[in-house]
């Protein structure tokens, strides 16, 4: 038999309340105590501020099989994800992805590299360099633009609406600079004591999905950092791609999607590895979904660099943009928008301490 998620919420978050036991854990728990009423926006601020550490899990004395059936980390997962599904733009595909994922992303990424391979097969540019080619750099531009600026669009406005829905206000520089210090940080990711997650493990603590986090941000940026020094290059100086090695985009390009590959590799695995029953099982292939794109994506331009100048270089490049295809144009339906929910409820946390 269905439960009601928030009545469910509500009744787990009122015992732990009363508990107190786990007071010195994460953010999620001064908070819950300097909660009044757990209605709806207080359980999504709640369920947005758990980084899903499930250190408060093992430490719990009513976890099942006591009567309390205490699982704050899976409840909290379940209406974290339905937040997700909620502010989602369009809200239907947004459920639809969240059920199916993964199916979704790899379907993309076929359709897409499929698109694209098509069109390399069109006469290209017999002057041109490296893979402009068979896909020339206006191509590329009017396919990329869309699929970049719809999905800012799609974020924005998911954004602003969860920001709305957990009564958040305006800003002040310190609630930002406390936000991001903890965000970068990820000490909610050690339940706030910095010895490490229960993650994929039970009771033994570890620091290995820290690592991977760290790893996943280091690389996106980096591979973000590369695409905007060789948009500058290619626009401000004259100096279209391919590029030598020893150069800026190439600098950071490499170790990036190295690590990217890496980290969300071993994000991945430990996904596996951890206890489906204290997340949200039916959203699995939605939560997966997105570490498997940055996955594609970073492991397929590693392989477009190291064999671009064989034969192969056609398949590789529409396989490679095709992943970046899917993820740009899925980003607003994939774990991503966690992150950045998750930086708007530590906003909005560090707004209710500084009037405490």
């Amino acid at each position: 038999m269905s439960i009601d998620t928030s009545l469910e919420a509500k009744r787990q978050i009122e015992i732990c309340n009363a508990c107190r036991y786990c007071e010195g854990y994460c953010s999620v728990f001064p908070a819950i105590n300097n909660t009044k009423v757990f209605d709806k926006p207080s359980l999504t601020f709640l369920a947005n501020l758990c980084h899903n550490c499930r250190g408060c899990y093992y430490a719990c004395q009513f976890t099942p099989p006591h009567e309390f059936a205490i699982n704050l980390p899976g409840i909290l997962a379940e209406q974290r994800q339905e937040s997700w599904q909620e502010f989602a733009w369009p809200r239907g595909f947004g459920q639809l992805f969240h059920r199916s994922g993964l199916a979704i992303s790899l379907l993309v990424v076929i359709g897409a590299a499929l698109m694209i391979w098509l069109i390399n097969l069109l006469p290209g540019q017999e002057n041109a360099e490296g893979f402009y080619r068979l896909l020339s750099h206006q191509t590329m531009v009017l396919i990329f633009i869309p699929a970049f600026l719809l999905p800012i669009f799609a974020l924005v406005k998911s954004t602003r609406d969860f920001w709305a829905s957990i009564n958040g206000s305006a800003l002040q520089v310190t609630h930002i600079k406390d936000a991001l210090t903890t965000a970068l940080s990820l000490k909610n990711l050690s339940g706030g004591h910095g010895e490490g997650c229960n993650f994929e493990d039970e009771d033994r603590f570890s620091l290995a999905r820290t690592h991977a986090h760290h790893a996943v941000f280091i690389g996106f940026s980096l591979c973000f950092l590369s695409t905007s020094v060789a948009t500058i290059l290619h626009y401000f100086f004259n100096n279209p791609a391919p590029y030598d090695l020893i150069s800026l985009p190439k600098l950071f390009g490499i170790p990036g999607g190295i690590l990217l590959s890496v980290g969300s590799a071993y994000l991945a695995y430990l996904k596996t590895k951890a206890d489906p029953e204290l997340s949200s099982p039916k959203v699995w292939g939605g939560e997966m979904a997105f570490i498997v794109l940055l996955f594609l994506v970073s492991t397929s331009g590693l392989f477009l660099y190291i064999l671009g100048g064989t034969s192969w270089l056609a398949e590789l490049l529409a396989f490679h943009l095709g992943c970046v295809l899917a993820l740009f144009l899925l980003t607003p339906y994939t774990k991503m928008v966690h992150g950045i929910y998750r930086v708007a409820a530590l906003l909005r946390d560090a707004q209710l301490k500084s009037r405490t």
